[in-house]
Formats: structure tokens, sequence, C-alpha cells
């Protein structure tokens, strides 16, 4: 399973004007859903004066997961450029919303295709593309003695330990690369007395 895939470092905005009207793209590294409705309501309430605030995103390693939305304008006028941009970087976990000022004079559709695909290309051109692995968290839940066992696993792969509860009932939670969560897995349920979770599953 691919679990390898580049995304942005941090936020990055682009900028496009043509007779009057002003666009701006907000590029954004994201990770969920949920994560892309706060940005686009915190952006609504930033430009709330705007005429379109109009975006599109990609998500997963495998780029299945996107959406596109025009936010009024003409069909994929907006969305559909947007959402071209990302891909032709072959970017996944962004999301770009590109905030337009209407000046008065229309573009026409073929204006706007270009203006949404500009500035986002503007935006992801600012930005700093990095290469990031799919991860899921597992929770590993034991009896102190199995401690060590588990600990020599967490050491020889290397894993990030996100959250640790060390009694006589142990509870440890990893962060592992997606394409290995199987074999991790495995080798701690093999280990007596470990029992493994998908956290948030």
């Amino acid at each position: 399973m691919e679990d390898t895939y580049r995304t942005i470092e941090a936020p990055a905005e682009g900028l496009y004007k043509e007779k009057g009207s002003k666009f701006i793209a907000l590029a954004y590294p994201v990770y969920s859903e949920e994560e892309v409705k706060d940005i686009i309501a915190e952006l609504k309430k930033k430009y709330y004066d705007a005429r379109h605030h109009c975006y599109a995103y990609i998500l997963g390693a495998d780029q299945a997961r996107y959406r596109t939305n025009d936010d009024g304008e003409p069909n994929h006028s907006a969305g559909d450029p947007i959402l071209g941009q990302i891909r032709s970087a072959g970017l996944s976990n962004v999301l770009v919303v590109v905030v337009r000022y209407f000046g008065g004079t229309k573009l026409g559709v073929s204006g706007l295709i270009n203006a949404y695909k500009v500035s986002t290309a503007d935006a992801l051109e600012q930005a700093t593309v990095i290469e990031k692995h799919e991860t899921v968290l597992l929770q590993a839940h034991y009896a102190y003695p199995q401690m060590n066992d588990v600990m020599s696993l967490v050491k020889e792969y290397d894993l990030q330990v996100r959250d640790q509860q060390f009694e006589l009932d142990c509870r440890l939670t990893i962060e592992v690369r997606r394409k290995l969560q199987e074999e991790i897995t495995i080798k701690l349920e093999e280990m007596e007395g470990v029992e493994v979770s998908v956290v948030g599953e």
C-alpha cells in the first residue's frame, strides 16, 4: 500500500488581478474534512465582504477523496481549475480557497477559469512542498511485565509515542506508517496479553 504523498509545509498565498477583480488564493495543509470546514468558515468570516469563496481539496495518499465548490460562479469555472492545479502539482492533503472580490466587469467563463487557475498556481508556487507518510494511531493495552517487549518493538521500528500510561495496566499510543500497520499489529498481538486497537475506529 502506498502511504507516501507530497503536500505543503505551511499555508501560502497567491494573487491574481483582472479588470478590477481580485482573486486571493489561500493554500493550506489539511488532514480531514472537519479541518477543511473549519478553515472555510474562518475565511468566510475574515473575507465577509468578498463575492465568492471557491475551493477545492484533495485528501489521502491515494488522492481518492476530493471535492470542489464554485460558490455561485458558473459551473466548473472555479472549483475545477483550482483542483486541476493541486493535481498537476502532484499534491495531496491540500485545500485551496480562492476569495474573489468583483471589480464590476464580467470576465466570462474562460476568464474565470484562467483567474482561478493562475491564482491557485501562484499560491502553490509560494508554498514549500514536503514529502510525508500517511500514519495511523495504534493503542497497545498490556500488563506491566510486557513493557520491555513492547518498548523494544517501538525502538526497533523507531515509532513515535503519542501518549503513554504506565501503571499495573499499561496503555501506549503509537504513530505507525499505514503500510506497516498490519505488520506491527501482528507483532504486538503475538506478545502474551497485549491487545491492540486503532485509535478513532
